[in-house]
Order: structure tokens, then C-alpha cells, then sequence
């Protein structure tokens, strides 16, 4: 197996258990086992298993990026529908998975910044960036005329992510999207409904 593959398999079989099971839960040997490799691997490209569990998260905002840009960088939808397309579509991906593991860097921000600071600082990061991205499609609705010019498209974005972490979140619980239903229609029919182009009007 070459290198780097070998690195990814180990990754992706982090990022699948530390979603079943969480970090602490899963331990170096049950991660070798899912990826097929001896523990020598491991530690030629990871120096510790806190070391490894920054890499995964690293990788998972990576692929979220990377998915998130296919939907708000798509300029043939208005700013809005991209965003509604983004959450509506991963609205069904949860409930495809019985609303089971959500969101990784999530689950590891409640489970983990108590425990290390390098994960907090790590998840504060990747969460920064996320808000930037929502931030920056908000601010293209509100140039096109979709919402209002007095909403601040940051603190909205802030918001936005709050209020889906928390649906995810409740979702998980109740093995149900009713949260992220909600959380959508609120949203969309309620918070951006104060100025520009009703986005109720066009669903």
C-alpha cells in the first residue's frame, strides 16, 4: 500500500469511529484493526493518537470545504437557494442515516475542549471558517437584494451556524430531522423575511 493511501485509510477509519464511538472510545488498536494496518504505520505519519485525532479533524473540514463550495459557489442559483439547496440536501443525508454520528467536528468540540486545548483552538478554527463562508453567500443575497441591508451578514452567519449545531445536535437525540426542518423553515420563512425578496415567496 503506498504511503500516503496508507495515511488516508488510517484517517477515514478515524473519522468512522470517532463518529460511531467518539475520541475517547476509540482506541489505537480498534483504529489499526478498521484500517487494516500495523501500528508501525500509525506512528510513521502520527506522532500520538491526540496528533492523529487533529489530522482527522484537519481532513473532515477539508472534504466539508470542499463540499460546502460545491453548493454556495454554484452562480447559477441565487445566493439563497444555494444555501437552501446546502441545507436542505444534507437535511436528507442525516435522515438517509437515521440522524446517527452527525457532524465530527461537532461531536468532538462538546466531547473534547475540555480536555485539550489543542482541540478547542482546532475546532474554534475550522467553526471561524465555516461562519466566513456563510458570511460571504449572505453577503451576495444581501447585494442581489434578497435580504435586508440592515441584517449584519456576520453575526447572521453566527447564528447560522449556532442554530444548526444545535439542530443537528437535537436531532441525534430524537433519531428524527424535525429539528433541521425546523431550523430550515425558521430560517428561511422567519429570520430572512425582513427586507429584499421574500425567500418564502420563492421556495
Amino acid at each position: 500500500m503506498a504511503k500516503e493511501k496508507t495515511r488516508d485509510v488510517l484517517l477515514d477509519a478515524g473519522k468512522k469511529l470517532f463518529l460511531e464511538r467518539g475520541y475517547n472510545n476509540s482506541g489505537l488498536e480498534a483504529i489499526l484493526q478498521e484500517a487494516g494496518v500495523p501500528k508501525g504505520s500509525f506512528y510513521y505519519f502520527f506522532e500520538s493518537k491526540e496528533d492523529f485525532g487533529l489530522r482527522v479533524l484537519d481532513k473532515t473540514a477539508e472534504d466539508y470545504e470542499a463540499d460546502v463550495e460545491n453548493y454556495l459557489g454554484d452562480v447559477s442559483l441565487r445566493p439563497l437557494d444555494r444555501l437552501k439547496h446546502y441545507f436542505e440536501t444534507h437535511c436528507d443525508k442525516l435522515e438517509s442515516k437515521q440522524c446517527r454520528n452527525g457532524c465530527l467536528v461537532g461531536n468532538l468540540s462538546q466531547e473534547m475542549a475540555d480536555q485539550s486545548e489543542l482541540f478547542r483552538t482546532r475546532v474554534g478554527q475550522i467553526f471561524r471558517r465555516r461562519v466566513d463562508r456563510y458570511a460571504a453567500c449572505l453577503k451576495e443575497a444581501q447585494d442581489a437584494g434578497e435580504i435586508s441591508t440592515e441584517l449584519d451578514v456576520r453575526e447572521l452567519a453566527e447564528f447560522w451556524l449556532n442554530s444548526w449545531q444545535g439542530a443537528v445536535l437535537r436531532a441525534k437525540t430524537l433519531r428524527d430531522i424535525g429539528p433541521l426542518k425546523t431550523f430550515v423553515k425558521v430560517m428561511f420563512n422567519l429570520v430572512l423575511c425582513r427586507g429584499g425578496v421574500n425567500p418564502c415567496e420563492r421556495s
